[in-house]
């Protein structure tokens, strides 16, 4: 059995642990930590009579690269699944290398002061990771995550070259406020407002927020409006699929959350910069965070249905193909499962699997990876087995994407 130190406690955090403990053939101990142990406390002592899973916790500062080499080499884990802040990656992957100690998280690392979203930091561990012989997977959550591994299935099994990828991200859930976020506000309203880009024909093309859109009839869900953004797989798919002409990332927002963020965003309550208030130092995005409702409590309020995966083109045996991977995960179902709602239970559970796969050796070499660099076929078995199931269609529907402000001009 393996130990999993988990830092950060949570909506993913939650999730994750959750299904560790679910897992304890694997997971035979885990430790949480938080720079809130209440926190840690609250959910072990819930978890702690359901399960075989060892439950311990701790207090972490996770920016502080001494405080985190002195958890980890006192609680020895196989592997640190890094639940916390993106800001955060790069002091922890330093505590890892420190401690020689196995290193996932979900999402890229971003500067705290600004909106980018970028590998290039992380990549160039690499070879650092390798002379310690401990692996560092990244990003795998479901987008990142899930998609690249969508990817490299259907590279392995479905083509003999792809060209084109189409990731579509669809929320269909309501949760009744006129305005929330479903995950980290701080990350999620950064992400939005931020230009979109897109690869094609081996380079990068910026677009402006919400420039593009098109409409998608999702199963199980229906007709959503989608825009299309920048998201942090596409540079990783670029590099790692060979023959790759274009990669797009398209999410789907209703009306009230675009005009929620952008009248925010006019009056200026998502700068990620400090100004000074009656002599205080503050950060408006941050605000905005605490007076937003907390992700973690969507779950019990939240109805409906989310639709993730990817349409990929390309060739088999001379000739054209297309086909669409996709799950659909109920809102409800999680939150009686794991008392959260889809989003966090998209992303926390392929957190456990790729921790698993790394603990287990399925995927332990030394370096750092993306997980489209990884045997995708342990990760697609494990989605079935622990509560991500997805589907393959052949013949999809293309997105025919059109400018917002001018439906007549279509992208090529």
């Amino acid at each position: 059995m393996k130990k999993a130190l988990i830092i950060g406690c949570g909506a993913v955090a939650s999730v994750a642990i959750h299904k560790c403990c679910q897992n304890s053939e694997v997971f035979g101990k885990i430790c949480i930590a938080s720079r809130t142990k209440s926190k840690c406390d609250a959910i072990a002592e819930k978890l702690a009579p359901t399960t075989k899973t060892e439950i311990s916790t701790a207090c972490v500062n996770a920016d502080n690269v001494e405080e985190l080499i002195k958890l980890i080499e006192e609680q020895k884990p196989d592997i640190v699944m890094n639940l916390a802040l993106p800001y955060q990656d790069l002091a922890i992957m330093d505590a890892c290398l420190a401690t020689k100690t196995n290193y996932m998280d979900t999402a890229n690392y971003e500067p705290e002061d600004t909106a980018k979203f970028e590998y290039k930091w992380q990549w160039a561990y690499d070879q650092k990771f390798r002379d310690a012989g401990i692996t560092a997977l990244l990003g795998s959550g479901f987008d990142p995550g899930v998609t690249g591994v969508f990817s490299a299935y259907a590279q392995k099994h479905q083509f003999d070259e792809i060209n084109q990828i189409d990731i579509l991200d669809c929320n269909g859930g309501d949760h009744g406020y006129p305005f929330a976020t479903n995950f980290n506000p701080e990350i999620n309203l950064r992400e939005v407002s931020a230009n979109g880009s897109y690869w094609t024909d081996g380079h990068w093309v910026e677009t402006k927020p919400m420039e593009w859109r098109a409409q998608y009839n999702f199963d199980q869900v229906g007709e959503k409006d989608m825009y299309l953004l920048h998201h942090e797989e596409i540079e990783s798919l670029a590099k790692n699929i060979p023959g790759i002409k274009r990669i797009r990332f398209f999410m789907t927002f209703g009306q009230s959350y675009l005009t929620h963020m952008k009248c925010l965003e006019d009056v200026g309550m998502l700068r990620t910069d400090p100004i000074m208030v009656d002599g205080k130092e503050i950060v408006p995005i941050q605000v905005l965070k605490e007076l937003l409702p907390d992700p973690a409590s969507l779950g019990p309020r939240t109805v409906g249905k989310t639709n993730i995966g990817c349409i990929f083109n390309g060739i088999k045996d001379g000739k054209k193909k297309s086909i669409y991977i996709y799950n659909v995960c109920d809102h409800q179902e999680c939150y009686k499962e794991v008392e959260s709602q889809a989003v966090s239970y998209t992303t926390g559970v392929p957190a456990m699997i790729g921790s698993m796969m790394v603990v287990t050796g399925l995927w332990k070499k030394p370096g750092v990876f993306n997980l489209e660099e990884m045997d995708p076929d342990p990760y697609m078995e494990a989605l079935n087995k622990f509560g991500l199931p997805w589907k393959v269609v052949e013949n999809p529907v293309s997105v025919d994407c059109y400018k917002t402000a001018d439906p007549s001009v279509h992208m090529d």
